[in-house]
């Protein structure tokens, strides 16, 4: 008899939590400058949305592949070592978003309907990330095969300056919806199908069955977040502390290597 598989806190739960490291720290206050930049430069003013309310800053900060900028070394800490132990990428980071809200997030967006409206104030945009929506009537496929989700706060803020959310438990609900549709097909196929209608009732019965947790953190913690757990962005609560520069936060998503099935099958 085989021996009972160890229970896997980031694959069950979603997300894990990471307290304040030095190493981290450093690299925080080291890359701070540029994300500023990054944020002020007219080159990226096309990313201010939501009536100024939210940059959402893709791929702005310019570092390299060890997630290096200027002198801020690569990027090394508790939370990097347990990506490694994962046996996930560390040494092919993407350049990270810089993502900032500001008081008021989320006012209204032009052109954005009412229903998108209402979903991004009452279910905080939950999305999984890697499902884009593709033509005219925004169809869900699989474009972009992330490994995982890490963020590192820049700015000290208190917990009701617009945290990340996730619906604990929902990589699990979303990998066996998502397999039912995708596993009877080679994964090199996996981006042309169509994952509309899974992904959809998959999401409501996350929101029917699992508990939404507010990820707060600031500068030297971190988080991360499994590639399938679904997640989102909460309002800014009045009254809520944070500087002028808002809420600012680092994020990675390095993809997997190749196109195996390793985004849906691995833990």
């Amino acid at each position: 008899m085989s021996a009972p598989a160890l229970p896997d806190a980031l694959a069950d739960r979603g997300w894990l939590c990471f307290p304040a490291d030095p190493r981290i720290a450093r690299w925080v206050r080291a890359i701070r400058p540029h994300a500023d930049a990054a944020v002020a430069d007219p080159a990226n003013a096309h990313w201010l949305r939501y009536q100024g309310t939210w940059f959402a800053g893709v791929n702005v900060l310019d570092n390299d592949a060890s997630g290096q900028i200027g002198t801020s070394g690569p990027l090394q800490g508790a939370v990097i070592e347990k990506i490694a132990a994962r046996g996930l990428p560390t040494h092919s980071w993407d350049r990270a978003q810089i993502s900032v809200t500001y008081p008021g997030y989320p006012r209204s967006q032009p052109g954005e309907s009412e229903a998108a409206r209402r979903y991004r104030r009452t279910r905080c945009a939950a999305h999984l990330d890697g499902l884009l929506p593709i033509g005219p009537t925004r169809r869900r496929m699989l474009r972009e095969r992330h490994a995982f989700i890490l963020g590192l706060p820049l700015t000290e803020t208190g917990p009701g300056a617009s945290p990340m959310v996730v619906w604990q438990g929902s990589s699990q609900i979303m990998r066996a919806a998502l397999a039912e549709v995708l596993l009877p097909y080679p994964p090199e196929t996996w981006a042309e199908i169509d994952l509309t209608e899974a992904y959809h009732a998959a999401r409501r019965r996350c929101f029917e069955t699992c508990e939404c947790v507010a990820l707060h953190a600031n500068p030297g913690q971190a988080y991360l977040l499994h590639r399938l757990a679904l997640h989102g962005v909460a309002p800014w609560q009045p009254g809520a502390v944070a500087p002028a520069e808002g809420r600012m936060i680092a994020y990675f998503r390095p993809d997997l290597p190749g196109t195996g099935p390793d985004w849906l099958t691995a833990p």
